[in-house]
């Protein structure tokens, strides 16, 4: 797999692990809340009334929540998933935790329904090529992994099928950190 694989495409082999979704599937699994991490990985033991006993999963330790606190976990098939909506357990903690997941192996564009996400590594990636820009070129969203690319692509691609080709139009793009906007524009402007 070349460095702009790894930095696009997720390895199947890891997400679809049938031992791990055997395991998910006899555990019950949360997400408890946590000062130091956000939100950590743990199993639940045991109910009383409105509080849990949950098994924290790195340190063993059991601690009591309350019910509404816990937050459910997604199965391991949803490693890493290209588009969030597809989460079956939508909730704070997993979206995070995918986001994480996804930045810690490379993929740093993921969608949240009409929405690319990006996080920014502040290093290069072998990710903004010509030869990437013709893998994008003409494909609909859901055929390749998320990139800005695939965004710029697809908004062209609309505007000139619209049927008010001839009016003034734009595309607005919104960057937290200006000093990636100006690269990142023409990034995109090269592939429109």
């Amino acid at each position: 797999m070349s460095d702009a694989d790894k930095s696009l495409h997720v390895d199947c082999n890891l997400v679809s692990n049938p031992l791990a979704q055997a395991d998910w599937a006899t555990k019950r699994l949360v997400w408890v809340p946590s000062e130091r991490l956000g939100f950590e990985p743990g199993s639940v033991k045991e109910e009383h009334g409105d509080e849990v006993v949950v098994e924290l999963a790195d340190s063993k330790m059991k601690v009591r929540v309350n019910k509404d606190d816990i937050q459910k976990m997604n199965p391991p098939k949803f490693s890493k998933v290209e588009d969030m909506t597809e989460l079956t357990c939508l909730n704070e903690a997993s979206v995070l935790h995918n986001l994480k997941e996804r930045y810690y192996s490379g993929l740093i564009y993921t969608y949240s329904g009409l929405f690319c996400v990006v996080i920014n590594p502040y290093k290069n990636l072998p990710i903004y090529t010509e030869e990437n820009i013709k893998m994008y070129k003409d494909k609909k969203r859901h055929e390749m992994p998320p990139h800005i690319y695939a965004i710029t692509d697809m908004t062209y691609r609309s505007m000139m099928q619209g049927k008010r080709i001839h009016t003034d139009q734009c595309l607005i793009t919104h960057f937290s950190n200006p000093s990636s906007l100006l690269s990142k524009l023409l990034t995109a402007s090269k592939h429109i």
